[in-house]
Order: structure tokens, then sequence, then C-alpha cells
């Protein structure tokens, strides 16, 4: 796992726990934002996917090692 990595896996556990305290995520999306447009061109491709669609829950899933549950999306 890049550093980038970590650091967006950090930020959307973060990103939980002030979503259940029904806490100030904005800070928390502006930071994953940015840093999903700091990523390579070459990452991988289903992580860039679930970010681009705000699929965050999936994303952590997927950045633990894990399988997300498949969605609707044909991707």
């Amino acid at each position: 796992m890049t550093d980038t990595e970590s650091e967006i896996l950090k930020t959307l556990r973060q990103l939980e726990t002030e979503a259940t305290r029904r806490g100030n995520v904005l800070p928390l999306l502006q930071s994953l934002d940015s840093l999903t447009r700091s990523l390579p061109r070459d990452a991988d491709p289903d992580l860039l996917h679930y970010l681009h669609k705000r699929s965050y829950e999936k994303a952590r899933i997927h950045l633990e090692g894990a399988q997300p549950d498949p969605g609707t999306c044909p991707h």
C-alpha cells in the first residue's frame, strides 16, 4: 500500500466515525478529493472507480484487503 493509499484509508475511517457522530464531514470529503487527484494514473483501477463514484465504504473495504459486495454499476 502506498503512502497516499494509507492516507486515504485513514481518512475513510475518520469519515465513517464523523458520519456516525453526525460531525462535520466536509473537510474529510475535501481531503479525499485531493488525495484521489494525487493518485497516479496507473493506480488500482478498482480503487479509482470507488473513489470517483464516491463509494467510500467500498473503497475502505478494498483498501483493507477484502472484496466489497458488487453494486449495480456495470464496472
